[in-house]
């Protein structure tokens, strides 16, 4: 299977997105993921849907909308008009999950569900079917930079198989510490997408060190 690189601009420069954004453009990454936070559901504040909505236009890649936030409900529509291709919320929020996945599709966007390092698996297990991806969170949610959680392996392994053995169409996207080393060990456990940030932009060249991340998974 295909891996899918898809690199967090939480590591980026926020003064000088567009830049950040064009770089990413011309990379082989398919996706380019956005980490929201409210300050709220975690503990940091990042961006809102007018910031996605002004990146848009810079570029095609899926935007993969990851909603670190309470409140995702209210905030939803917003969200969709902003450009989203893929819109995830976190299992752990106080919600009606099945509304959120059914108004997400309507709008005829991918939806996927979320889950930190403390939640088992088998919460999320009803999910796995209505929904289009998983990411398993492998840092506590919040701040970019930590290290990866060797931990959650069994998890990945687990979701990977369940998803198999019920032969169902879902993506296992893994967020958090990623890079060579750990990204080998979330593949060989079945996960297929990798958000990396501050791996990628702590390097020389953001769009070299892009490329070389996704040739080294395909």
């Amino acid at each position: 299977m295909k891996t899918i690189i898809s690199p967090s601009i939480l590591g980026g420069s926020f003064s000088n997105m567009e830049k950040v954004i064009s770089d990413l453009d011309q990379s082989k990454a398919e996706y380019i993921h956005f980490d929201v936070m409210d300050g709220d559901f975690v503990p940091n504040l990042t961006f809102g849907p007018q910031f996605i909505s002004n990146l848009r236009f810079k570029t095609k890649k899926i935007f993969d909308v990851h909603l670190m936030i309470k409140r995702v409900g209210t905030y939803l529509d917003d969200y969709i008009k902003g450009g989203s291709d893929i819109i995830t919320f976190h299992y752990e929020i106080d919600e009606n999950l099945n509304e959120l996945v059914n108004k997400i599709r309507e709008n005829n966007i991918k939806v996927g569900i979320a889950i930190k390092p403390k939640t088992h698996w088998l919460e999320i297990k009803k999910y796995l079917h209505t929904v289009d991806q998983v990411i398993i969170m492998t840092v506590e949610p919040g701040f970019g930079g930590q290290s990866f959680m060797n931990n959650q392996i069994k998890k990945i392994e687990d979701i990977s198989n369940y998803i198999k053995e019920n032969n169902l169409d879902v993506n296992i996207e893994i967020d958090g510490g990623v890079n060579y080393e750990t990204g080998k060990l979330c593949i060989q456990a079945g996960a297929n997408i990798l958000v990396a940030g501050s791996f990628l932009f702590k390097q020389e060249n953001l769009i070299t060190a892009t490329n070389k991340l996704n040739d080294f998974f395909n």
